[in-house]
This record gives structure tokens, sequence and C-alpha cells, in this order.
């Protein structure tokens, strides 16, 4: 099996390096990251100047490929020609806290995942719940524990995985449990600050809290150390408001 391998932390994350090592022992890895943080990009890809590759020849990255540009450059560079192959799977993560909810919309982590998807590739992006990267290694054994059964059972189409694993010892996790993605209440305010020149600076506010936790969701199965499974899907149509008569009101008539 070869996989692809990227992530939004960046090259030197703890949680890359982790999942790297534990993917190594049943594929071949190459790694595809960004060379600093990307957290928040989306699906961005840089077009308005040229990107650098970089190979790392020692330490614990050694064999890296580093690109100055955000995850879904990564993968779409490594897919389009520099790999020079197609791989079986591509993987994004570990992140360092959680993709869930609304959260997918805005992740690099989730993004990566997406630009292997769309290349017709199975493809996952693993999270964990909290910052910090407790029990790290114990969260890339669980996610190597994904990676081959979705390889040993194999889907009729390609699925895009979000995989949302608890800071928690490989002991206490209590499985998989497939879920929907939940939904927060709106992000908190913007928090206004001052730069050393006393110009007024603005940091976007932290996510908001959740709101629906049913137990069918993400948030459900991370509060009681389960690992949150949830495919995703990216057509954004809404095909139920094409059904109902009042939307058709909304459009324009054509001019005679």
């Amino acid at each position: 099996m070869r996989i692809l391998l990227s992530n939004d932390d960046g090259y030197l994350a703890k949680g890359l390096l982790e999942l790297y090592l534990s993917l190594s022992e049943i594929a071949e890895v190459a790694v595809f990251a960004p060379s600093h943080n990307q957290s928040g990009t989306s699906n961005s890809l840089t077009l308005q100047r040229p990107l650098t590759i970089h190979k790392i020849d020692d330490g614990p990255q050694n064999g890296f490929y580093v690109i100055d540009g955000t995850p879904t450059d990564c993968v779409h560079i490594a897919l389009t020609g520099y790999l020079g192959y197609i791989p079986d799977m591509v993987v994004s993560g570990i992140n360092q806290g959680q993709n869930m909810a609304e959260d997918v919309i805005y992740s690099g982590t989730v993004a990566a995942a997406v630009e292997g998807y769309f290349f017709g590739l199975p493809s996952i992006a693993f999270s964990q719940l909290e910052r910090g990267w407790d029990n790290i290694e114990d969260t890339a054994l669980i996610a190597r524990q994904f990676v081959q059964h979705t390889a040993n059972n194999p889907s009729p189409h390609p699925v895009l995985w979000n995989v949302n694993i608890p800071n928690i010892s490989y002991e206490n996790h209590k499985g998989f449990k497939l879920t929907r993605l939940g939904k927060r209440h709106v992000s908190q305010n913007v928090v206004k600050a001052k730069n050393p020149r006393g110009e007024d600076i603005y940091w976007i506010g932290a996510a908001g809290i959740p709101k629906d936790v049913s137990d069918d969701t993400d948030f459900y199965a991370a509060k009681h150390n389960f690992t949150s499974v949830t495919p995703l899907q990216l057509d954004l149509t809404n095909y139920d408001a094409i059904q109902q008569s009042w939307i058709h009101n909304c459009i324009p008539k054509p001019i005679k």
C-alpha cells in the first residue's frame, strides 16, 4: 500500500511525525507537508506566486517534502506530477485539535483529504480532540488501525472520512463510532487589541461551543471516548430547496 500523507500544522508537527512512523509499519508513505502552520486555510490554492519544494535529508523528518504553501497545494502538487505515481490513499493529520461540526469548512487538515478525494482517492483526515499532543503515540496507533481496516475492506466508491480521536490511552479507547457532523453556536466575538504602534488589531474569535450534541454526532462520540468517524460529501447543492415552489419565485423571470 502506498499512502500520500500531509497536514496543516506544518512539517515539524509532532502529530505528522507520529502518524508517519505508525503508517510506515504498514505502507510506503510519502510526506508532502507545508513549511509552516496553515490552520484555517481551508481548500485554498496558491495561484499568485510560484511554490518551492525542499526535501529534508536528515533528522526525524528525513525524506519529507516541504512546500511553502497550503495543505491543498501539497496534495495537489504531489498528485499532478511531482510524486510520479498515484497512491492508494491520501491521509491528512494528525491535527492538533478537533475538526468537528462546522470546523470541517475551515480546516486545512480536512482540505488536504478533500483534495485527494477530488482526485478519486479514498482520503482520511485525522485530528486529536485537544491540543498539546497528549497520548499522541496511542492516537497514531488508533489512526493506523482505521487506515488498515479501510484498506482491507475497500468500499465500492472512494470515501472522504473525517476522524476525530480522543487524547486517551489505547486501553481506554472504546472503539470507532459512525457519526454525523454536530452543530456549533455562532463563533465567539472578535478580540480587539493594540499593536506596538498603538494601532487597533483584531483576532478572529474562538469557535462557537457545541450546540447539537445528539447521540449520533461527532461531539457525542468524542465526549464518550469513542473515535468519531464521519463520511463527508462535497456536493453543496440544496436539493430540497430545488423541489420547493417558493425557490422558483426567487429567480428573475427571463426577459422577453
